[in-house]
């Protein structure tokens, strides 16, 4: 029942405004690092462009595409048939990769009066920072709603802001898929918490269906690995809905959202087969078929009804295996996302380890394990501890209400639906699976911790300025009165929040006060080389984080490029890559021939790469692939023989007559060889002369 009172409307707005406060804070100390780290506003437009890294810079050359575009339907038509991203072929980039959000934008600067106020590169970079905005506006609104305090979600706001480390990258990888999408996906979790508040009237819980399908469209458009998220979702309502939490209406609602969710992004991306092959899709249509097969699952004694849902999940498992293998090998054929999978049986040590693609990821520290000082780092602003606690307390109140629910009869649970619901409310259940499942996920791969540590903050605010710890706590304690557990639920997080201003507000505006200024003068030198010396059709071959950058500031064409989620391209990427491995000047040649490029760019970086182990520098990956010994001393697996010829990106340094047939050196400078390739002449015998891969 709302409460409408003049002092409850004057709480609740204090509320609202403290949220959006904390949004604004957030969204301007980014934006201030961005500025700073960069000396953004003072650098030249080719070292803003080259600022955006790896496969930042080739989501941000669409935006610039379609800017650059005679209209808004010449640039989609550019973007339906590309055919500079790859060469010797015509892909349609709004079917391959999440980019809607970069078309949006771009239609609207066109159409927005702004075009004499600001420029096209901060129209972009300020709607990224805004949605970091939303980001902690979302999560400020999970921990109110979870605790019934705004305090727990000034809390969350204040924990974010101080873990930036652990909590975003947006301020150095503005374009990254993930700060587009994350900020949507914790809006569906706070809609997904709203709904399954048990006090909504009938309108309020289609209101809420209607905003969960809205922020989860958005956050599946804007991110390509969206199944491999809502998969984990599903799971946690799959779980919710074996320990009876949840009714049956609403576990149907929140699969079909997901599904319709997919649906809709499916057909915006022109019927993308990787989508209709996703394990969530297979997942959910083989829960609600054996659901709907089995309704007696719910029904019997504890045992009986454990083995039932032991039954019910292997059942389940062995559907969706099934239709995964029916939809994805048989019907579409399809082995767009093939390499994630590689690379999770490589992880887990369930595959072969040697496999170019999979040892790509595991050799990169951010698919990795999460490192320990992570969590030195959350324990230093007094985030981990109130959290761990929650977390305990949760997890013991989850089995007991576990179990309690498969206790009793569905008779008997229907006359104590109110109690159990009071007992552990389904809204505090599904963030504490949510926050569960995607713990584990952050720490099996450290790339997916920005998804769990931002819901961490709202479930740790919530157990500070919730009832169920301080009642433990105050129970344990002998005085667990109402006045008390009042008192101490506003006290604790005003005092946690006066102490962390104290300790860390210097150590912001020292951080703030940092001036740096971007500083790439060989990448400068070169960009500025390729937009002045070449032809514009030109062909560049070269490592996919370099030439997302040269797409971006030269607009040349590409032979490979970081979107990795399709098969023939990763096979490309592969055969460019062998000009840092053991290869002739002849193979090299017809490889890079073969697939169209004009100039291939060699970087010293990679040639002679010191940052990763021995067995994971870029050169040893190709060499283990090619079934070569690699560099340096170390051992090496008994199959593996001494390869015929030097390492290419070295010896066509040395300017032997075999390269210089083939290959003309047209610049170079400390980090970058850049060589032209020349016209192959024809032998004076039968038979083609054709290149071949």
């Amino acid at each position: 029942i709302c409460d409408w009172s003049w002092g409850a409307i004057i709480w609740t707005s204090v509320g609202w405004s403290v949220s959006v406060g904390l949004g604004l804070l957030c969204c301007i100390y980014v934006a201030t690092l961005h500025e700073n780290d960069l000396w953004f506003s003072n650098i030249k437009e080719v070292e803003r462009e080259i600022s955006f890294r790896t496969e930042c810079g080739l989501y941000y050359s669409y935006y610039k595409q379609m800017l650059h575009a005679p209209s808004i339907q010449e640039g989609l038509k550019e973007m339906i048939h590309d055919n500079l991203t790859e060469s010797k072929r015509t892909i349609n980039l709004l079917q391959r990769m999440n980019i809607y959000q970069e078309v949006f934008l771009s239609v609207l600067y066109r159409l927005l009066p702004i075009q004499s106020y600001l420029e096209p590169v901060y129209f972009y970079i300020y709607t990224v920072f805004s949605l970091q905005a939303v980001y902690v506006i979302a999560l400020y609104l999970t921990a109110w709603l979870l605790s019934g305090s705004w305090l727990a979600g000034a809390l969350t706001g204040v924990w974010y802001i101080l873990n930036r480390v652990d909590t975003t990258r947006v301020e150095f990888t503005i374009s990254l898929r993930e700060n587009w999408s994350l900020p949507f996906l914790a809006l569906q979790v706070a809609a997904i918490t709203c709904y399954l508040r048990p006090q909504l009237t009938t309108l309020q819980q289609k209101v809420m269906v209607w905003l969960m399908y809205v922020t989860t469209f958005c956050f599946c458009l804007t991110w390509q690995f969206n199944q491999f998220i809502l998969l984990v979702q599903a799971l946690v309502i799959y779980t919710l809905d074996c320990g009876d939490f949840l009714t049956t209406t609403q576990v149907t609602t929140l699969y079909l959202v997901q599904v319709s969710s997919l649906l809709s992004v499916w057909f915006l991306q022109f019927c993308n087969s990787m989508i209709l092959g996703s394990l969530v899709l297979s997942f959910i249509v083989a829960a609600l078929f054996i659901r709907h097969c089995q309704p007696g699952v719910k029904t019997g004694s504890l045992v009986v009804r454990l083995g039932k849902v032991l039954l019910h999940s292997a059942l389940v498992l062995l559907l969706t295996v099934t239709i995964n293998y029916l939809a994805k090998v048989r019907s579409l054929q399809l082995q767009s996302d093939e390499h994630i999978f590689k690379f999770i049986k490589s992880k887990f040590a369930l595959g072969s380890t040697r496999d170019f693609d999979a040892s790509l990821y595991l050799c990169e520290e951010a698919f990795g394990l999460l490192p320990l000082d992570t969590l030195e780092r959350l324990a230093g602003t007094l985030l981990l501890y109130p959290y761990v606690l929650t977390l305990l307390l949760l997890c013991g109140m989850l089995v007991a209400a576990a179990l309690q629910n498969l206790r009793g009869s569905t008779e008997e649970k229907k006359g104590a639906r109110e109690g159990q619901v009071a007992a552990f409310r389904p809204d505090v259940a599904y963030n504490l699976l949510h926050t569960l499942f995607y713990g584990l996920l952050a720490f099996s791969t450290m790339r997916m911790k920005y998804i769990w540590t931002g819901h961490m903050c709202a479930v740790a605010a919530y157990g500070v300025c919730g009832t169920e710890l301080w009642t433990v706590l105050l129970s344990a304690l002998r005085c667990n009165t109402k006045l008390l557990l009042r008192l101490v639920r506003y006290v604790v997080p005003v005092v946690m929040i006066g102490f962390l201003y104290y300790k860390f507000w210097p150590k912001l505006m020292e951080e703030l006060s940092e001036l740096r200024e971007f500083y790439d003068p060989d990448t400068v030198e070169l960009m500025t080389w390729i937009s002045t010396k070449t032809p514009k059709q030109a062909v560049f071959a070269g490592s996919m984080q370099l030439l997302a950058g040269i797409k971006l500031c030269t607009g040349r064409v590409l032979t490979n490029h970081p979107h990795y989620e399709d098969k023939d391209l990763r096979e490309r990427t592969r055969q460019v890559y062998q000009v840092y491995a053991r290869r002739s000047p002849e193979e090299v040649y017809d490889i890079l021939k073969a697939i169209g490029a004009d100039y291939v760019v060699l970087e010293n970086s990679i040639c002679y790469e010191r940052r990763h182990r021995r067995g994971c520098r870029l050169r040893d990956l190709l060499d283990l692939a090619n079934g070569h010994i690699m560099d340096g001393p170390g051992e090496d697996d008994p199959d593996l023989v001494p390869a015929t010829h030097p390492r290419f990106c070295d010896a066509i340094k040395t300017d032997a007559a075999a390269y210089n047939a083939l290959f003309t050196r047209t610049f170079q400078n400390k980090t970058f060889h850049v060589y032209r390739l020349k016209k192959k002449r024809k032998k004076n015998t039968k038979g083609s002369s054709e290149p071949s891969s």
